[in-house]
């Protein structure tokens, strides 16, 4: 008689039936007009046909994996939600441009989550695909739905700690620097994906209908943002200076006022020529403002220095620096020892030189990050 675990045994290990492709719906669903430039069609590497032209519903990689949904995209990819038809669970697709398939295979030894790599295979070209487990709500989507908009001290640190692992792991071993990219969690209950899905069938996304197989002609567009969002950039980057890990530390302590003190630590508001569009001069008034003028050293590193301080170290951009601030009058919610240590912490990230802030391994070590209740 064969004992009852095994039995169990080979009842887990029995090939799953595939799944049958579902059937999404061809029409009843808001359509965008073909002069309406929609998402990666801001790009120039789409116009150039760099991305993989994707659909709802396809079906790809031998007939392994069915695209369900899109989850958003960059200058270089774009994110797909599907099902594996094989195995019966969820993916991300991270379909990369045809020039950046080295991307991919570079990706894949340092995302510890990855699952494999594919080909997608496109009379344009071969586009590489990395297959990841989806991912959750970013802290922004966290922020939203708090209704008091902001973090806790302990939802903070909490966040923090697996923050500065990941950077730590991205700095040390990776020899990589995270730039602005979001910070996203795990899904706890993977039924929502089943949901989404059936949300998408029920109430299709608007999307564009191509009618015969043209070339479509777009207008010239220009694209002026950098790698890093303005309020959260670090003065070496502002400068023009060389820049490494410690461009990711500036980010996380100037974030930090983003998520729990309910506003930017810096904004970068031009008064002139256009009130209220950001500049870079701005921004560092803003900076010399909080921190002081920078050590001269530090501006003789940069090549846009000469545009904000003389010589001699002195401000000279046409914008005035804002008095009166600092990093204890710009925290709200924390008093005595507790604040003394969020301070030290965060200052130990806001410096004008970037050798002088701390790592992401010595900020996990810090006493205010390292205890949860602090009492004075």
């Amino acid at each position: 008689m064969i004992p009852l675990w095994r039995r169990a045994t080979a009842l887990l290990r029995r090939p799953l039936t595939p799944l049958t492709p579902l059937q999404f719906p061809t029409s009843g669903f808001p359509v965008i007009p073909q002069s309406q430039l929609l998402e990666e069609e801001h790009f120039d590497e789409f116009r150039s046909g760099q991305y993989c032209p994707v659909k709802i519903g396809n079906v790809l990689a031998s007939n392994r994996y069915q695209v369900v949904g899109k989850l958003g995209l960059g200058s270089t990819s774009t994110g797909w939600l599907a099902r594996n038809l094989i195995n019966h669970y969820f993916v991300s697709l991270k379909i990369f441009n045809r020039d950046h398939g080295k991307t991919c295979q570079n990706e894949l030894p340092i995302v510890r989550t990855a699952l494999e790599t594919l080909s997608i295979d496109h009379p344009q070209g071969t586009h590489q695909c990395l297959v990841q487990p989806p991912m959750w709500d970013s802290w922004k989507d966290l922020l939203t739905r708090n209704p008091s908009g902001r973090f806790s001290d302990v939802l903070l640190k909490g966040g923090l700690r697996h923050l500065l692992l990941a950077l730590d792991y991205l700095h040390s071993e990776c020899k990589l620097v995270h730039t602005a990219d979001n910070i996203l969690h795990a899904i706890a209950d993977p039924g929502i994906l089943a949901t989404f899905v059936q949300a998408e069938l029920n109430m299709p996304s608007p999307r564009k209908t191509h009618l015969a197989p043209s070339r479509l002609r777009f207008p010239a567009i220009t694209r002026n943002h950098d790698a890093q969002p303005d309020v959260y950039r670090s003065p070496e980057v502002m400068m023009q200076a060389p820049w490494s890990y410690s461009v990711d530390i500036w980010n996380v302590g100037a974030m930090i006022w983003d998520v729990f003190e309910c506003g930017y630590l810096f904004r970068g508001r031009d008064p002139a020529p256009v009130k209220g569009y950001y500049t870079t001069r701005a921004h560092l008034a803003e900076v010399v403002g909080l921190l002081g003028l920078p050590p001269g050293d530090s501006l003789g590193r940069g090549r846009r220095s000469r545009e904000f301080f003389d010589e001699d170290g002195k401000w000279i951009a046409n914008v005035p620096i804002p008095t009166g601030n600092s990093l204890e009058k710009a925290e709200k919610y924390l008093t005595g020892r507790n604040k003394a240590m969020f301070l030290d912490f965060v200052g130990g990230m806001l410096t004008w030189r970037p050798e002088d802030r701390k790592t992401a391994a010595q900020l996990l070590e810090h006493p205010w990050l390292a205890t949860w209740e602090i009492k004075d």
